[in-house]
């Protein structure tokens, strides 16, 4: 990877790209640190330490939300509105043809995105701003003050939107999942500037957090493993004459991850198990509410059972909604390619949703035990894990992917020099 990095370095044209990234960057974090004015910071900071919804925002924001800053709400209103796009693409036959006619629909199809990242930012900035008012966070909970927090928020995830797509049509890689990485990213100095505050104040032994590391690079190797794993199926593609000229008769094959999904299952689990929580806070003097909320604490027995669950029905229905295999048996058919030993059509997609089944399940349980690895390791070792299973998956995953786009520019330069 440093090698890659170095070689980039090296090309103008990369390196203009890098800088710029960085630049962008430097942007993102000088914005999540100007704060919303007529906010209470002590008030915030215990709302978000007690485990509300708002700390797994928090990580995601890179600390913009325990200092309500105008990057508050990150990039999330993107992601929820994306996510809601694919599946309506799904449920809603106009959309699902827009998705089909190549470029032109893919860009109207990312202007919707947009219109519905506004809309849903808009109504989440609205319910912080109401809940917070409510907790005596908002020093003037007046109307006109909630609107101009509510706006000021919005513009916000409106502007880190923008950012995104900058960074991905003039930097390296996604724009929107960089962003996410800068903002995980940028707690990891406080993290270890924790675990050193642990291990000089005596709390955690120098064995125990070398134990620690070397448990966190094993568990980075096996993200990086199962990211990368596949399961290829061979296909053959029959020979075809046209004209004096022979087509096809190569051999290639079908590579199916073995986590399809990637980590919208953790997401999705994580949102709806704090959401009952998050709730029952509103009603602190109720005894439903203690009921509920110890139900659904971090370290229980029925949280940790409930989230894998929940993370195990979402990659298969995440990977039911993305990957169509009698879409993927037609499209073979239609080329001229068929599976060894199987006929072309139904037959194929019975046996691709057959052999997905059985991978998906293995992404799936890994996907639940990465996530409640924090759990663990905090009864084990009593630290204080910020940097959780989620983030690493995503941040693990970025970095790949950021990793393999960048190696593909350095490819198609070589390729221009080997033509020119």
């Amino acid at each position: 990877m440093l090698g890659t990095l170095v070689s980039a370095w090296k090309i103008g044209e990369l390196r203009k790209k890098i800088i710029f990234t960085l630049l962008m960057f430097l942007v993102f974090r000088f914005g999540a640190h100007v704060p919303v004015p007529g906010i209470d910071i002590l008030k915030l900071e215990q709302l978000i330490s007690t485990g509300a919804i708002f700390g797994f925002f928090d990580v995601i924001a890179g600390g913009a939300l325990s200092r309500f800053s105008v990057f508050a709400m990150g990039i999330m209103p993107y992601i929820n509105a994306s996510i809601i796009m694919q599946l309506l693409t799904v449920v809603i036959p106009r959309l699902e043809q827009l998705a089909k006619e190549g470029e032109e629909g893919r860009k109207k199809i990312i202007q919707l995105t947009r219109y519905g990242t506004v809309v849903l930012g808009f109504i989440q900035a609205a319910g912080m701003s109401f809940y917070m008012g409510g907790r005596g966070i908002i020093s003037d909970p007046s109307i006109g003050n909630y609107l101009v927090i509510a706006i000021t928020l919005t513009a916000g995830t409106a502007f880190l939107m923008w950012l995104g797509e900058l960074i991905t049509e003039h930097g390296i890689g996604n724009g929107i999942s960089l962003i996410i990485f800068a903002g995980i990213v940028s707690r990891l100095p406080a993290g270890l500037n924790t675990l050193y505050q642990y291990v000089a104040a005596g709390t955690v032994s120098i064995f125990t957090l070398i134990a620690f590391g070397v448990v966190a690079l094993v568990i980075i190797a096996a993200v990086v493993a199962m990211h990368e794993g596949q399961r290829r199926i061979p296909v053959q593609y029959a020979k075809r004459v046209v004209g004096r000229k022979v087509y096809g008769g190569q051999s290639a094959h079908l590579p199916l991850k073995v986590n399809q999904a990637g980590v919208i299952p953790v997401i999705f689990a994580m949102s709806l198990l704090l959401f009952p929580p998050t709730v029952s806070s509103w009603f602190p003097n109720s005894q439903w509410a203690q009921i509920i909320t110890n139900i659904f604490n971090f370290t229980s027995v029925t949280y940790m059972i409930s989230y894998a669950l929940l993370i195990i029905f979402f990659t298969y229905f995440y990977t039911a909604v993305t990957f169509n295999p009698q879409d993927v048996a037609d499209n073979m058919k239609k080329y001229g390619g068929f599976i060894p030993g199987l006929r072309p059509g139904r037959p194929t997609a019975e046996y691709i949703e057959r052999i997905l089944t059985r991978i998906t399940l293995a992404g799936a349980i890994f996907l639940a035990l990465i996530a409640l690895l924090p759990n663990f390791i905090m009864s084990a070792t009593g630290l204080n894990i910020a940097f959780g299973g989620t983030a690493l998956l995503i941040v693990v995953g970025v970095a790949l992917e950021t990793m393999k786009q960048l190696e593909s520019h350095m490819l198609m330069r070589h390729y221009e020099g080997f033509m020119k």
